[in-house]
């Protein structure tokens, strides 16, 4: 991920077990781009899914342009993401598998385009998500540990 971040899924790293990122291209309207450079954007319930060889993103929140006019566009409407087509096979490839989904984690801008990155995931179970929290705590508290000590 290089260029300004504009949103972070934090839920997903969280729910999920990420296991290969993917840099994605969008397709937008002219009001949701201009929102969007604003930074109102919210990735928390998307995710993406698979039609006919091609891939979109759905439930993503893009507040409409306060300046906008008739022309002003759906908050959740379905995006297509732009990605190589042996990326989209391989990525459907893997969603038909049980347990395996494709959410979004991060949207930024790389050389004036807006694009996403997205994660092939595999849901956590409660324990594992558990055992993250306590070695967060635990990471956490070495740090402070080490931070006193020196």
């Amino acid at each position: 991920m290089s260029g300004k971040t504009i949103a972070l899924n934090r839920k997903a790293n969280h729910e999920y077990i990420l296991l290969e990122r993917f840099e994605a291209g969008i397709v937008l309207k002219g009001t949701e781009i201009k929102s969007v450079r604003k930074g109102h954007v919210q990735l928390k319930d998307s995710y993406v899914s698979f039609v006919n060889g091609e891939a979109f993103i759905k439930e993503m929140h893009i507040s409409p342009y306060e300046y906008g006019n008739i022309f002003n566009h759906d908050e959740t409407r379905i995006r297509k993401l732009l990605l190589h087509r042996h990326e989209i096979r391989k990525l459907s490839d893997k969603v038909k598998l049980k347990g395996y989904t494709v959410v979004p984690t991060a949207m930024y801008f790389s050389k004036g385009m807006a694009k996403l990155e997205i994660a092939l995931a595999k849901g956590k179970d409660l324990h594992d998500k558990r055992n993250s929290e306590k070695e967060k705590d635990a990471q956490r508290q070495i740090q402070k540990a080490m931070k006193n000590y020196y």
